[in-house]
């Protein structure tokens, strides 16, 4: 990605409807692990702007990665899935949590292309940096 503002990248988030639901299914599934138990949610404390400009270049290369993967975006059409839903189910699903593309009763071949895809990206976690930003592994 070339060289982008902060502004720019959080103008780019907020007007897009998939990238947005894939921020909020993050800051609302991981914690801040402030305590033995975890702590609290992200969202909790925490919102979009919170997060470093590296942070933010990466969901969004992220979100476009996915959708410029093989067969994701006729996967996507074929079901006419909400772009809100897409960026949801991304979260969970490459991160493992349990629901996600696989659980919607899509057909089956959607259904793999979409978790197959999902998958292949790895799983990746927001944290808390002592300066009180988020960042992503």
């Amino acid at each position: 990605m070339s060289a982008v503002t902060r502004r720019e990248l959080l103008r780019k988030i907020y007007n897009d409807e998939l990238i947005l639901a894939y921020v909020e299914a993050m800051l609302w599934s991981s914690t801040d692990e402030s305590d033995e138990s975890g702590g609290y949610p992200l969202d909790e404390n925490y919102e979009l702007e919170d997060f470093t400009v590296e942070g933010l270049q990466r969901i969004v290369s992220d979100c476009e990665e996915f959708l410029a993967m093989p067969g994701v975006e006729a996967a996507i059409d074929e079901e006419a899935i909400d772009d809100e839903m897409v960026g949801h189910d991304l979260w969970l699903t490459r991160n493992g949590h349990g629901a996600g593309f696989w659980d919607r009763g899509y057909p089956k071949k959607i259904d793999k292309v979409l978790t197959d895809a999902a998958h292949s990206m790895g799983e990746q976690w927001p944290y808390v940096g002592d300066n009180g930003r988020l960042y992503i592994m």
